[in-house]
C-alpha cells in the first residue's frame, strides 16, 4: 500500500484482530484489566463516531493493538494511536444515534479549528476501527513489540501494550484529509477555536 495515495486506506479493526492473534491473548487482557492489573480509561460506549480533519500534525506517535470493554463487557478490538503533541485544522466529529423512540435518527456534531487557530491536543488517544488518508511518518518503527513503544504519550505503550504483540511508532506523523471510524478518544488537554457543536434530526455526519 502507497501511504501517499489518495486511496490509502486500513482497517484497523481487522489489524487489531491480526494484532491479537490468539484468544488467548484476548482473554488475558481482559482478565488483567478486571484484576486491576491493566486500567482501562473507561468502559466504550461500543457505538461509533466519525472524525474527519484537512489536517493533523503530531509529534511523538505510538499505536497498537488493544480489546477494549463495553459496561456489559463485551470485548470491543481497536487500534489505539496516541500523539504527544497534535494540532488539527478543519476538525470534524460526529455521532449518529439510529432509531431513536418517536423521533428516528439523531445527528451530533462538533466542529472546530482552521489554519489560523487549529485545534490543540496533548496526550491524545483515539481506539479506532479505521483510518484513511495521506500519511507521512517520520523515522517510523514497525513491527517494536507494543509493551516497549516509548515515543507516544506518557504511559502508551509502556504498561498498556500487550508483550509480544506488534506495535508501531515514529517520531512525528502528518495526516491529509483525515477520515476516521473511532469507539473512544481521550485527552490530557483539548483546546477547540472556534468550536460549534449542534444536534439535528436525520442523518448529518462528518463522512
Amino acid at each position: 500500500m502507497d501511504p501517499t495515495s489518495p486511496d490509502s486506506h486500513t482497517s484497523w479493526r481487522r489489524f487489531a484482530l491480526f494484532a491479537v492473534p490468539a484468544g488467548t491473548a484476548i482473554g488475558g487482557i481482559l482478565m488483567a484489566m478486571a484484576s486491576g492489573a491493566l486500567a482501562a480509561t473507561f468502559s466504550i460506549s461500543n457505538q461509533e463516531f466519525k472524525i474527519s480533519a484537512d489536517e493533523m500534525t503530531g509529534t511523538g506517535f505510538a499505536q497498537f493493538g488493544w480489546v477494549n470493554a463495553t459496561v456489559r463487557d463485551d470485548p470491543s478490538p481497536a487500534a489505539v494511536a496516541g500523539i504527544r503533541e497534535a494540532e488539527i485544522v478543519g476538525l470534524c466529529q460526529s455521532v449518529l444515534t439510529t432509531d431513536f423512540p418517536l423521533i428516528g435518527n439523531v445527528s451530533l456534531m462538533l466542529t472546530a479549528g482552521d489554519a489560523g487557530t487549529p485545534v490543540e491536543a496533548s496526550d491524545l488517544v483515539i481506539d479506532m476501527d479505521q483510518m484513511d488518508g495521506n500519511a507521512v511518518f517520520d523515522n517510523i518503527e514497525i513491527g517494536r513489540d507494543a509493551s516497549t513503544l516509548d515515543k507516544g504519550p506518557e504511559g502508551l505503550g509502556r504498561g498498556q501494550g500487550h508483550t509480544e504483540l506488534f506495535g508501531m511508532q515514529s517520531d512525528s506523523i502528518v495526516v491529509e484529509d483525515l477520515e476516521q471510524t473511532a469507539r473512544a478518544a481521550s485527552a490530557g488537554t483539548f483546546r477547540l477555536h472556534n468550536l460549534s457543536l449542534g444536534i439535528s434530526l436525520g442523518d448529518d455526519e462528518c463522512f
